[in-house]
């Protein structure tokens, strides 16, 4: 009621927030908390100059939303709370601390899918895209602009082809930028898959987009999540291009069948990674030279060791 009888003292919405940040961590409060996501957004937007205010409201929702998930409580904040956020984002484009609280509270809300389709409504994506170009070396930033991007691309709802494509170079730089780290790369991987299937790559993309991923895989064998995931996007270039397929097999710093065979040997008890390169093995049979040059590495051997030892690949 104060928070409501107050909107425009920027103090009274300050305590509040206090009062409200002491009871998060009390699971029986989390019901009461939920009812006060808008209230604290609406804050936030009145208050929209305060850089405080709006770092202590990010941190407020981000504990509510954790609380939430824990607890398995849904939560799809609604198209007043992301336009609200959006607003605070624009207006404090170059505060790092709270751009990395926003991308984060962004990466939990879109992945619900109606929280992912209010964020769509609110026009998202050219922000999320300005806030990863302008901070490209904040691993954290950009791991949490990857989870949002991957959302709101896999999305059934997706309108925003047009302005996914503009996602596709700025995933790229993140992946160039953050190769060794192989958090970071493995949800890049995942963002460039969603972007592939979504037929957000132009031509021009393909060969420089392989090579990135072959990349990727090269640097971090040992995680097999992000071979996956590489695997995955690979499969979905190949699927699409012989301009991919000829990278894969020519890229100057090795072959990538000499790739996903180490792959399968570092992870040959993991069935997701094993099905993912099933995958895109079966989109490199596609092309004649490339056949020539699985033959020519002697892959058949590789295919039989798959199908002994994973008999439903």
């Amino acid at each position: 009621e104060s928070m409501q009888a107050f909107w425009d003292i920027e103090e009274v919405q300050a305590k509040a927030f206090q009062l409200l940040a002491s009871f998060v961590r009390e699971k029986s409060a989390l019901p009461y908390l939920l009812r006060f996501t808008e209230l604290i957004s609406f804050a936030m937007k009145t208050h929209v100059d305060s850089l405080k205010l709006q770092v202590d409201g990010y941190s407020l929702l981000l504990e509510i939303l954790s609380q939430a998930l824990e607890q398995d409580v849904v939560m799809a904040l609604g198209e007043n709370v992301a336009s609200s956020l959006l607003e605070s984002v624009r207006k404090h484009a170059e505060n790092e601390e709270l751009l990395l609280l926003a991308c984060t509270l962004l990466m939990m809300m879109s992945a619900s899918e109606v929280a992912a389709e209010n964020l769509r409504k609110v026009g998202v994506i050219p922000d999320l895209l300005s806030v990863l170009t302008n901070f490209l070396h904040n691993e954290k930033i950009c791991l949490s602009g990857c989870g949002v991007l991957w959302s709101l691309a896999v999305s059934e709802n997706n309108v925003d082809q047009a302005l996914l494509r503009c996602a596709v170079p700025v995933t790229s730089a993140i992946l160039q930028e953050h190769l060794q780290n192989g958090t970071v790369t493995e949800s890049a991987c995942l963002a460039l898959w969603a972007l592939s299937l979504q037929g957000c790559l132009t031509e021009d993309d393909y060969e420089p987009t392989t090579a990135l991923l072959l990349d990727a895989l090269r640097m971090n064998p040992e995680r097999p999540a992000l071979v996956k995931n590489a695997c995955l996007a690979l499969a979905s270039l190949l699927r699409l291009s012989e301009i991919s397929a000829l990278r894969f097999i020519t890229d100057s710093k090795g072959s990538g069948i000499n790739l996903i065979n180490d792959a399968y040997h570092l992870h040959l008890d993991d069935l997701e990674v094993v099905e993912s390169i099933c995958l895109l093995i079966n989109e490199m049979v596609q092309y004649d030279e490339v056949v020539m040059d699985m033959l020519s590495q002697k892959m058949e051997e590789l295919l039989s060791e798959i199908k002994s030892h994973v008999p439903s690949s």
